[in-house]
């Protein structure tokens, strides 16, 4: 009976050895997955980062392109503005001259005419 005893507890023995390198295998294998769920947490943060660190990079682009675009449009505005004063200023003076023109010729043939109302 004492070696039927012994087979027993051996074989209990190596259940239990068995058991625990299934608990160590099991225990090694979650090591390795939370470091590799750790590293591949770390990548997506580090791509997260570059991407918003690009988009910031592409709205600040925007927005420059949008500043320079808006400062040569004021400056086409303010050429366009002056010219269109220079244009307003010699029509008006152009239509001064005119007038003034108008206003010598009918003085000349007021005083013509006066001139053959005397002279008659």
């Amino acid at each position: 009976m004492d070696s039927n005893q012994t087979d027993k507890q051996l074989r209990k023995e190596s259940e239990i050895n068995r058991e625990l390198a299934i608990e160590e295998a099991q225990r090694v294998a979650e090591a390795k997955r939370a470091e590799k769920r750790a590293a591949e947490e770390t990548e997506q943060l580090a791509k997260d980062q570059a991407r918003k660190e690009a988009w910031l990079a592409r709205e600040q682009a925007i927005e420059e392109a949008q500043r320079i675009a808006e400062t040569r449009r004021a400056e086409k505005r303010a050429t366009e503005e002056a010219e269109q004063l220079v244009k307003e200023q010699a029509r008006k003076k152009a239509w001064l001259a005119k007038e003034q023109a108008i206003e010598e010729a009918r003085k000349t043939r007021k005083a013509g005419e006066s001139e053959k109302r005397e002279g008659k």
